[in-house]
């Protein structure tokens, strides 16, 4: 997998997606056909002998700044754990047209979807937004639905930025390294809904994860997919900490205000938070 500047080969980014979903079941934040994953690419991809059949379709939001880009997105009701063994039968490629509104929908054959993710509205926002700000030429994005982050949300202790961030960050060191500055709420809003788009699209200009609550998390990554699905499970295994700390009554420390300030101060970690 290449870096941003060097988004690597269709076939890599397609490994990265399959990895990336793989490990989202691994830890079972992706149930069933729960999560999307998706890739904007700056250019056209050799497109012809992966994804033959073709077909124009209109996108549900405005994306000028993707226009000419590529988007690499999982198919509505695909689950994420089969991309890794079946990547052309759960995975489609979205060129966009001159303008951002339209777009050609490139599927294999074989193809087990007629459209992209339900949720592809923030992942086009999103995209567009890093894009158009950081002229970024490739950008990952995920969905899934972490258990333990997911808990924490329905939880009225933890339905903020501020405190979700302090009760996921204090378990680890490493967390506050892949982290820096922390994780985003937001309370409930309808999935797929506008309001949800762009709510994600102002969190995610700060943060690298947004927690939807009573939903999921979304991340992105400058550099693959598989980042993207690290900075998932960095915040899923500080929720699930929390969560054994709540069954034992509560009774352990937890890293404190001052250790976070001195792991931060080592690793020359850019942050605000402590």
């Amino acid at each position: 997998m290449g870096t941003s500047t060097d988004p690597g080969s269709l076939a890599e980014i397609l490994a990265s997606l399959g990895a990336a979903g793989r490990r989202l079941d691994e830890i079972g934040a992706a149930e069933a056909g729960a999560g999307n994953m998706s890739v904007a690419v700056a250019g056209m991809l050799d497109l012809a002998d992966t994804f033959p059949q073709s077909r124009d379709i209109d996108l549900p939001i405005a994306v000028p700044a993707l226009a000419g880009h590529t988007i690499l997105v999982t198919g509505s009701g695909c689950r994420l754990r089969s991309v890794a063994d079946d990547p052309l039968g759960n995975v489609g490629a979205v060129v966009v047209h001159d303008g951002g509104r339209t777009g050609t929908l490139h599927l294999c054959a074989t193809g087990g979807f007629a459209r992209p993710t339900s949720e592809f509205n923030s992942h086009l926002a999103v995209h567009d937004d890093h894009v158009s700000r950081r002229g970024v030429v490739f950008h990952a994005v995920l969905h899934a639905q972490p258990p333990h982050l997911t808990l924490l949300s329905h939880m009225p202790g933890f339905q903020s930025t501020e405190a979700l961030t302090h009760v996921v960050l204090r378990w680890q060191p490493e967390t506050i390294i892949a982290l820096p500055e922390g994780v985003a709420y937001l309370p409930f809003m309808v999935p797929g809904s506008g309001e949800l788009m762009g709510s994600t699209v102002a969190q995610l200009r700060a943060h690298q994860v947004v927690v939807w609550a009573k939903h999921g998390a979304m991340a992105r990554s400058d550099a693959s997919p598989l980042t993207a699905c690290d900075k998932i499970e960095y915040a899923e295994a500080g929720a699930h900490y929390a969560y054994l700390n709540l069954c034992s009554g509560g009774r352990a420390q937890g890293l404190s205000d001052a250790e976070l300030r001195r792991i931060a101060a080592a690793f020359n970690v850019p942050t605000t938070l402590y």
